[in-house]
């Protein structure tokens, strides 16, 4: 009796201790199971901003096959793709996804943005038709805008840009296409405005800069504007300078101008002295 009582409390416990060891290996592997994919988490997020674009590339390209069911990687394969300027692939990929029957308005959004950057503004426009008016996103307005200046609808272009600013915290590269809009327009004073805006945001932004010289060398100022840049951008916006002035008829100032880029430069300023040289070989033709 005492001999059956102790084997029935052997095999208790053994069962007791096999069940919690199970329940023990279940917790660890679900564990496991969660740092995964937590550390795939931050190394899409890795490979989306500050990995080599061709390496992103070629990361979700694999992780798509892998598991091709997954829209969240097909998502990075695409975001990958714009990021290492191959638009033309990155535009197929949007296009899967965004007929998928689980596709977001952001990705009909992100799949117009691949179409314009194929210059393929019909179907960008149609895709953006698309998005509901309610999904009021910086992005969507941005294009939005770009797609009514396509089309020369300056009033809605106006009123899309205008949306698109109030959207974001960093604003500077949508005034810039705003102040470029109002260039093409020829409203020059409100270019240089949005271009000095744009800049004011973004003080790295180059093409703002040059773009601020060109407005202002459309109305006959070709001196430089009083904002931040380095002896070389120096050079670069005089040689702009100096371009606008020869196409405008001011020869002789767009001569001095590319003299004294060629002396601001810190290198060997090869556009600038091609420039003079024609130039001056015009000049005794």
């Amino acid at each position: 009796m005492r001999l059956t009582t102790r084997v029935s409390l052997v095999v208790g416990l053994s069962l007791g201790l096999a069940a919690c060891g199970n329940s023990e290996r279940a917790d660890v592997e679900r564990a496991m199971d969660s740092m995964n994919v937590i550390d795939e988490t931050n190394l899409n997020d890795i490979m989306l901003t500050v990995a080599d674009p061709d390496e992103a590339v070629a990361y979700f390209r694999r992780a798509t096959r892998e598991q091709p069911e997954r829209l969240d990687l097909q998502r990075g394969l695409g975001h990958s793709l714009i990021r290492a300027g191959r638009a033309a692939e990155a535009g197929v990929v949007w296009r899967d996804i965004a007929e998928h029957p689980e596709a977001t308005a952001q990705d009909r959004v992100d799949y117009a943005d691949a179409l314009i950057r194929n210059s393929d503004w019909d179907q960008a426009e149609a895709q953006l038709d698309l998005v509901p008016p309610t999904f009021e996103t910086y992005e969507r307005y941005r294009l939005e805008a770009m797609v009514a200046d396509s089309n020369q609808e300056w009033s809605n272009a106006d009123s899309f840009y205008e949306t698109a600013v109030g959207l974001t915290t960093r604003p500077a590269s949508v005034l810039n296409n705003w102040g470029f809009s109002k260039l093409t327009r020829g409203d020059t004073e409100a270019a240089e405005r949005l271009f000095t805006e744009a800049i004011t945001y973004d003080p790295d932004l180059f093409t703002a800069k040059n773009n601020l010289v060109l407005a202002r060398a459309a109305r006959g100022n070709y001196n430089l504007p009083l904002v931040q840049m380095t002896q070389i951008e120096r050079a670069q916006l005089l040689h702009t300078a100096a371009l606008a002035a020869i196409r405008q008829g001011d020869v002789d100032i767009g001569r001095g101008l590319l003299a004294e880029a060629i002396d601001t430069h810190p290198q060997h300023f090869d556009a600038a002295v091609r420039a003079l040289r024609a130039l001056d070989t015009e000049v005794r033709n």
